[in-house]
Protein backbone atom coordinates (compact mmCIF):
# COMPACT_ATOMS: atom_id res chain seq x y z
CA UNK A 1 0.00 0.00 0.00
CA UNK A 2 2.88 1.97 0.72
CA UNK A 3 4.09 1.89 -2.15
CA UNK A 4 1.19 2.55 -4.38
CA UNK A 5 0.30 5.63 -2.43
CA UNK A 6 4.51 7.00 -2.86
CA UNK A 7 3.70 6.14 -6.38
CA UNK A 8 0.30 7.76 -7.07
CA UNK A 9 1.87 11.12 -4.69
CA UNK A 10 4.59 11.51 -7.09
CA UNK A 11 2.22 11.30 -10.48
CA UNK A 12 -0.35 13.19 -9.51
CA UNK A 13 2.59 15.88 -8.27
CA UNK A 14 4.19 15.99 -11.56
CA UNK A 15 0.86 15.88 -13.41
CA UNK A 16 -0.21 18.94 -11.28
CA UNK A 17 2.87 20.61 -11.92
CA UNK A 18 2.46 20.10 -16.09
CA UNK A 19 -1.15 21.54 -15.59
CA UNK A 20 0.12 24.48 -13.82
CA UNK A 21 2.43 25.10 -16.27
CA UNK A 22 0.60 24.65 -19.03
CA UNK A 23 -1.92 26.66 -17.95
CA UNK A 24 0.28 29.55 -16.86
CA UNK A 25 1.47 29.30 -20.60
CA UNK A 26 -1.75 29.20 -21.89
CA UNK A 27 -2.72 32.43 -19.82
CA UNK A 28 0.10 34.26 -21.28
CA UNK A 29 -0.32 33.27 -24.31
CA UNK A 30 -3.61 34.54 -24.96
CA UNK A 31 -2.54 37.93 -23.30
CA UNK A 32 0.51 38.87 -25.10
CA UNK A 33 -1.57 37.38 -28.12
CA UNK A 34 -4.57 39.73 -27.48
CA UNK A 35 -2.56 42.46 -25.98
CA UNK A 36 -0.46 43.12 -29.34
CA UNK A 37 -3.48 43.94 -31.47
CA UNK A 38 -3.69 47.44 -29.23
CA UNK A 39 -7.50 47.50 -28.92
CA UNK A 40 -9.26 49.47 -26.90
CA UNK A 41 -12.99 49.10 -26.41
CA UNK A 42 -15.21 52.33 -27.91
CA UNK A 43 -16.69 54.88 -25.20
CA UNK A 44 -20.23 53.10 -25.65
CA UNK A 45 -18.98 49.59 -24.41
CA UNK A 46 -20.03 48.11 -21.43
CA UNK A 47 -16.43 48.39 -20.21
CA UNK A 48 -15.94 51.53 -22.26
CA UNK A 49 -12.38 52.89 -23.07
CA UNK A 50 -10.61 50.28 -21.62
CA UNK A 51 -7.19 48.10 -23.11
CA UNK A 52 -8.51 44.52 -24.42
CA UNK A 53 -6.62 41.90 -22.49
CA UNK A 54 -8.71 39.84 -19.96
CA UNK A 55 -11.50 37.84 -20.61
CA UNK A 56 -13.89 40.62 -19.63
CA UNK A 57 -12.66 43.23 -21.60
CA UNK A 58 -12.54 40.52 -24.52
CA UNK A 59 -16.36 39.78 -23.81
CA UNK A 60 -17.26 43.68 -23.57
CA UNK A 61 -15.39 44.09 -27.51
CA UNK A 62 -17.33 41.41 -28.99
CA UNK A 63 -20.38 42.38 -27.50
CA UNK A 64 -20.29 46.03 -28.71
CA UNK A 65 -19.13 44.60 -32.46
CA UNK A 66 -22.08 42.73 -32.29
CA UNK A 67 -24.43 45.91 -31.31
CA UNK A 68 -22.64 48.26 -34.00
CA UNK A 69 -23.51 45.35 -36.69
CA UNK A 70 -26.74 45.20 -35.60
CA UNK A 71 -27.83 48.44 -36.00
CA UNK A 72 -25.73 48.88 -39.11
CA UNK A 73 -27.63 46.42 -40.82
CA UNK A 74 -30.98 48.01 -39.79
CA UNK A 75 -31.81 45.85 -36.52
CA UNK A 76 -30.81 42.18 -38.88
CA UNK A 77 -28.86 39.72 -38.29
CA UNK A 78 -26.84 38.65 -41.35
CA UNK A 79 -29.62 35.73 -41.78
CA UNK A 80 -32.34 37.89 -41.71
CA UNK A 81 -30.40 40.44 -44.14
CA UNK A 82 -31.24 40.33 -47.98
CA UNK A 83 -28.25 39.44 -49.84
CA UNK A 84 -28.86 42.03 -52.55
CA UNK A 85 -30.64 45.40 -51.84
CA UNK A 86 -32.18 48.29 -54.78
CA UNK A 87 -29.42 50.51 -56.12
CA UNK A 88 -30.11 54.05 -54.87
CA UNK A 89 -29.00 57.66 -56.12
CA UNK A 90 -27.87 60.65 -53.99
CA UNK A 91 -31.76 61.23 -53.30
CA UNK A 92 -32.59 57.79 -51.88
CA UNK A 93 -34.39 57.00 -55.03
CA UNK A 94 -34.01 53.16 -56.80
CA UNK A 95 -31.61 53.05 -59.73
CA UNK A 96 -33.96 51.45 -62.55
CA UNK A 97 -32.64 49.49 -64.93
CA UNK A 98 -33.73 49.24 -68.80
CA UNK A 99 -37.09 47.21 -67.96
CA UNK A 100 -37.86 50.02 -65.04
CA UNK A 101 -36.95 46.78 -62.47
CA UNK A 102 -34.78 48.28 -59.57
CA UNK A 103 -30.63 47.34 -60.22
CA UNK A 104 -29.54 45.32 -57.62
CA UNK A 105 -26.36 45.27 -55.69
CA UNK A 106 -24.58 43.59 -52.97
CA UNK A 107 -25.71 44.30 -49.22
CA UNK A 108 -22.77 45.87 -48.09
CA UNK A 109 -24.74 45.47 -44.38
CA UNK A 110 -24.49 41.81 -44.54
CA UNK A 111 -21.28 41.62 -45.51
CA UNK A 112 -20.16 43.47 -42.63
CA UNK A 113 -21.80 40.75 -40.38
CA UNK A 114 -19.71 38.45 -41.73
CA UNK A 115 -16.48 40.76 -40.76
CA UNK A 116 -18.40 41.10 -37.36
CA UNK A 117 -18.75 37.91 -36.75
CA UNK A 118 -14.80 36.93 -37.91
CA UNK A 119 -13.78 39.55 -35.23
CA UNK A 120 -16.87 38.26 -32.17
CA UNK A 121 -15.29 34.67 -32.97
CA UNK A 122 -11.75 35.37 -32.24
CA UNK A 123 -12.92 37.70 -29.11
CA UNK A 124 -15.04 35.28 -27.57
CA UNK A 125 -12.38 32.59 -28.54
CA UNK A 126 -9.97 34.52 -26.36
CA UNK A 127 -12.44 34.64 -23.26
CA UNK A 128 -12.77 30.93 -23.84
CA UNK A 129 -9.13 30.45 -23.38
CA UNK A 130 -8.96 32.59 -20.39
CA UNK A 131 -11.82 30.50 -19.08
CA UNK A 132 -10.28 26.79 -20.03
CA UNK A 133 -6.72 27.88 -19.05
CA UNK A 134 -8.06 28.67 -15.76
CA UNK A 135 -9.44 25.38 -15.16
CA UNK A 136 -6.63 23.57 -15.88
CA UNK A 137 -5.00 25.81 -13.57
CA UNK A 138 -7.39 24.51 -10.85
CA UNK A 139 -7.27 21.15 -11.79
CA UNK A 140 -3.27 21.06 -11.18
CA UNK A 141 -3.73 22.49 -8.08
CA UNK A 142 -5.98 19.93 -7.11
CA UNK A 143 -3.76 17.41 -8.33
CA UNK A 144 -0.60 18.56 -6.32
CA UNK A 145 -2.54 18.66 -3.33
CA UNK A 146 -3.70 15.19 -4.17
CA UNK A 147 -0.33 14.29 -4.62
CA UNK A 148 0.70 15.69 -1.06
CA UNK A 149 -2.35 14.02 0.64
CA UNK A 150 -1.10 10.56 -0.94
CA UNK A 151 2.53 11.57 0.07
CA UNK A 152 1.77 12.09 3.42
CA UNK A 153 -0.54 8.79 3.74
CA UNK A 154 2.32 6.98 2.66
CA UNK A 155 4.15 7.82 5.39
CA UNK A 156 1.42 6.81 7.70
CA UNK A 157 1.40 3.41 6.16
Amino acid sequence: MKKLLTTSAWLAIIAGIILVVGSIWAITFTYQNVARENITTPDDASIPGTPVRGPLTLKSQADVIYKHAFEGAGGLTYAEAPRQIPQVDENGNPVLDANGEPVMIVNAARNTWVTATTLMTALNLGVISYAFATFVLLFGLVSIWTGITFRALSKRY
